[in-house]
């Protein structure tokens, strides 16, 4: 180096799950740096590829969420000076090339949940020993060092993490505002993120959009749901099936991080000071602890997210039947509010809460179907899918998980005398049209007699 020539360090700020630029400590702790920075986004091709559950990991209608997202999350970056960087290829590859290249010495991203997503990390830092990857807690309530126990100690069951955190008082930290100057970058063209959209694969979504990915989507949705008041009512209200205004509906901005927890809890608590609190608007809390513990139980537990027998020692009495799963995922089953809850998820992307006990409890256990199939066709379908709290919620379902009661069984009939006594929802989603009574093939696909299939 030349006497009295300072080059100043570059940082890359690896955008995954926190497509916002409020309340994004990562963020913060970047800028935090005297440096060059610039900001990229991978979009790995192998998540349109069917996996060995026969689903995608990334569906059309997620996809179409995430594009919004990047497109709102880049305009909000060009008016401060910057660009988001997309690319089209496994995030393994462009952090290497671009570390490489640009002679980057730290990458800022939000600490995963997810155990594939970890051993992407683990890689990155092997493969770039020069080069420091700084993870901040951006997706939870509470960061790691904030949990009143070790994570190895993760409490075995949400009541018992529930209520450690309320018993020690942890408050929500204040949520941070969204940073004026960003820095300058040292990625400028952004040449390989002008066709990132053309290049996707797969059909693209149709039906219904309920939802239309950003940070600016996600906050405006957040303001007039508090607004309108309809949290003094949630508790109530928050299993219907098919009203867009009985829940609170945050879950596609969350799951990808256009929101932060930390900012709903902040309305939460500006709404119940303006309105009044009351057991609804605890409620929404309550649920918030539930992602929350879901969050720390995948990161706890690593790849027993995804085992057949989840935490415990025996594997379940299920197997997989192509055509009963075929049958689930159609929506053809013998169970009519079970067909019109997958005929919505399959036209809208989305489904209620309870709506998803109800289908995931007959795949288990009136199909017998291996719980992880249920748990990848929402992974494919599902607008607001979260690696932790879906598959958390799918082995809590299936009895494999952190649960003492074991498999939790629906009673389908009872369930659609609560939830949609005049047949409305039912009617709307077709779900009595076809409903399939009996195996017409074996669970390796032979044709089973007709005398046995009509005694099914």
């Amino acid at each position: 180096m030349l006497a009295g020539v300072y080059t100043l360090s570059k940082t890359l700020f690896w955008f995954t799950n926190d497509l916002r630029l409020a309340d994004n400590p990562a963020l913060c702790q970047a800028l935090a740096r005297q440096t060059e920075l610039s900001f990229v986004y991978c979009i790995d091709p192998g998540l349109f590829n069917a996996g060995r559950y026969h689903c995608r990991s990334l569906g059309s209608r997620r996809y179409r969420f995430i594009v919004e997202a990047l497109e709102d999350l880049d305009a909000r970056l060009q008016s401060r000076g910057q660009c988001l960087n997309v690319y089209y290829q496994n995030p393994l590859q462009v952090l290497a090339r671009l570390c490489r290249e640009h002679a980057v010495d730290k990458v800022f991203y939000s600490v995963q949940a997810g155990y594939n997503e970890n051993m992407i990390i683990g890689e990155l830092r092997e493969r770039l020993p020069n080069t420091d990857f700084v993870g901040i807690h951006t997706h939870t309530l509470f960061s790691q060092g904030d949990l009143p126990f070790p994570l190895g100690e993760l409490p075995a069951t949400f009541s018992q993490f529930r209520r450690q955190l309320e018993s020690r008082g942890n408050s929500v930290a204040t949520p941070l505002p969204a940073p004026e100057f960003l820095g300058n970058p040292f990625i400028k063209s952004g040449i390989e993120s002008r066709d990132w959209r053309a290049r996707i694969p797969g059909p693209s979504a149709s039906g219904e959009t309920l939802f239309n990915g950003g940070e600016t989507r996600g906050l405006r949705h957040l303001t007039e749901y508090f607004q309108h008041g309809y949290a003094q009512t949630y508790k109530a209200t928050r299993n219907a099936l098919d009203d867009p205004t009985a829940s609170t509906r945050f879950s596609p901005w969350l799951a990808q991080g256009c929101i932060s927890p930390r900012r709903v809890v902040s309305h939460l608590r500006r709404h119940e000071q303006d309105q009044g609190a009351n057991e609804s608007t605890y409620w929404i809390y309550f649920e918030l602890l539930w992602r929350e513990d879901f969050q720390w139980y995948a990161r706890c537990h690593g790849r027993k997210l995804f085992r057949f027998q989840g935490l415990r020692e025996h594997k379940p009495l299920t197997s997989f039947y192509p055509e009963r799963f075929r049958q689930w995922c159609e929506g053809s089953t013998r169970f009519p509010v079970v067909n019109a809850c997958m005929k919505q998820l399959n036209a809208t992307g989305y489904m209620s809460n309870r709506g998803r006990q109800l289908v995931a409890s007959c795949l288990v256990n009136e199909l017998e179907l291996d719980w992880r199939y249920g748990a990848a066709y929402f992974e494919e379908q599902l607008v607001d899918y979260d690696v932790a709290s879906n598959w958390g919620n799918w082995q809590y379902l299936a009895g494999v998980g952190a649960d003492p009661r074991g498999s939790r069984q629906f009673n389908l009939d009872k369930q659609t005398q609560t939830h949609d006594p005049e047949g409305d929802f039912i009617r709307r989603w077709g779900g009595a049209e076809t409903c399939l009574e009996a195996d017409s093939m074996d669970a390796v696909g032979w044709p089973l007699a007709p005398a046995l299939n009509d005694r099914a």
